[in-house]
Parts: structure tokens; sequence; C-alpha cells
């Protein structure tokens, strides 16, 4: 099953940099904040390019996809839900190798455990950064040692429940004064919503060839 997942992923994602070259380019398609909102007044400025991984968990019981969950006293996105990852550093060669290396700081993941399988569309925020998904596959037996100062939690998802199309919902809200709307993929007690659940949406999408 997961051998069938992972040949799956490979013939639907973006390959990874380096695999393809220009191919990368031409098979993407951005998306954003903004697909729920195309009325919203376009963005002034360049993007910072930033990355998250992806990461899905080989269990015996299937794949599952692993999130952190924000510490509350963050500036920005406190206590949010969020897949681990930040901004491009002058030392990352590309959107992989900074996906890994903000793992490793925010999780304690070595990347000797993952597998890149290759990348989403190009995910494009309110706050002006360009984010690269980087979706992997985990191998189990890892120890994780959070970063107590970025995360207060990780946790796993069943990726069948967040490929259900029955659990996508579309919310919305006055975010700083404006009427915004967004993704959410509610599970238990945790809130996915925003960025993370619009990538979710797209791997979805790209799965299911939409």
């Amino acid at each position: 099953m997961l051998t069938g997942l992972h040949a799956l992923l490979a013939s639907r994602l973006v390959p990874p940099h380096g695999a393809a070259g220009a191919a990368v380019a031409a098979a993407a398609r951005p998306r954003g904040d903004n697909d729920l909102n195309p009325g919203a007044p376009p963005r002034n400025g360049p993007l910072l390019p930033a990355a998250v991984l992806v990461p899905m968990v080989q269990r015996p019981d299937g794949c599952h996809v692993l999130f952190t969950r924000r510490t509350a006293h963050l500036s920005k996105h406190g206590g949010q839900i969020s897949f681990p990852g930040g901004r491009l550093e002058p030392g990352d060669a590309d959107a992989e190798a900074c996906a890994l290396r903000e793992t490793e700081e925010e999780i304690g993941l070595p990347p000797s455990f993952v597998e890149i399988v290759g990348r989403l569309d190009t995910y494009v925020t309110v706050t002006s950064y360009s984010v690269t998904p980087v979706v992997g596959m985990v191998s189990p037996g890892f120890t994780l040692m959070p970063d107590a100062g970025e995360v207060a939690e990780v946790f796993e998802v069943p990726l069948e429940f967040l490929m259900d199309p029955q659990n996508h919902q579309r919310h919305g809200g006055m975010v700083n004064g404006v009427e915004r709307h967004w993704y959410a993929i509610p599970f238990g007690d945790y809130y996915i919503w925003g960025a993370t659940a619009g990538m979710l949406m797209n791997l979805y999408q790209r799965l299911n060839d939409k």
C-alpha cells in the first residue's frame, strides 16, 4: 500500500529541484491564501522564499501526516497548526534543503529518515511568503526533540482522514478588519486551517488529478 502511495505521489507531484530542471517551474500551479478571496487587493513588494516539509510517516495501519502546533507566545501564528519549515537561508541549496534543515531544527527529525518525493505547488501567503511545500516519506524509528521555544506539540493525522472530501470545509470571518475565507480540516481538538489546510487541499487535488 505504501509503495503504491509512494509511486502515486511521485507521478502526481512536481519533481524535486534538480530532478527535472525547467519542468519543475512548468509543472507548478501557484496557489495561495487568496484562492478563496479573489477580490483581495494585489500584493506590493517582493515575496520572501520559504519552504515546509509535508512529512508522511509510514505506520503499520497506513500513512500518517505529521504536524506541529506552534507555541502560543510566538508573535506570528502563535498556537496554530503548521508543517515544520521556515525561510530559506543563504546556505540552503534549494527548498528541499531548507525544509529538511528547518524540520531538524524545529522537531529534531534527522534528514536520514526522510525520502523526498516531490513538491506541491508554490503557496503564496498574505504575509508575502512564497512557500514551497516539500513532500517526504518518513521511515519510523525516529525520536523527536521539539524546540520548546517554537513547538508546543507534535502530532499525526491519518492521511486517509485528510484526503476525505467530507472532512474538507470552508470557513470565514473578519481578519484584521477584513472579511476573509479559508480552508479548514478540523481533527478532534486540532483546527487545521489557513495555509496548512490550503496545502493539504492542493495535495488532495494533485492525488485526484484536479
